[in-house]
């Protein structure tokens, strides 16, 4: 019955920033991690960033030092702040919660180039 519910998604120039937001039904710490991945049209979903219940990271490559995750633990919400963003990060975003016994999604939010 967990629901993620991802928000902040638009449209965005090259260059420019957005912050995703994840907000989940239940304790954020009740998972193992929490975080966000991606997918353009054709291709595979991407890992973008987690964060675990220690506080630990983990970034896919093409991400470093531009996007940072983080969590608000009395919202139940995890953010991801992207900057410097390319033409080419265009793509449904979606959040992910997962501990042993669950592995959620929710339905994603769309970052477009305005250009």
């Amino acid at each position: 019955q967990v629901q993620l519910v991802e928000s902040g998604g638009g449209l965005v120039q090259p260059g420019g920033s957005l912050r995703l937001s994840c907000r989940v039904s239940i304790n954020i710490f009740d998972f193992n991690a929490v975080g966000w991945y991606r997918q353009a049209p054709g291709k595979e979903r991407d890992l973008v960033a987690t964060i675990n219940v220690g506080g630990r990271t983990d970034y896919g490559d093409s991400v470093k030092g531009r996007f940072t995750i983080y969590r608000d633990g009395a919202k139940n919400t995890v953010y991801l702040q992207m900057n410097s963003l390319k033409r080419e990060e265009t793509a449904v975003y979606y959040c992910n919660a997962r501990n042993v016994s669950r592995n959620t999604w929710g339905r994603g939010t769309q970052v477009s180039d305005s250009e």
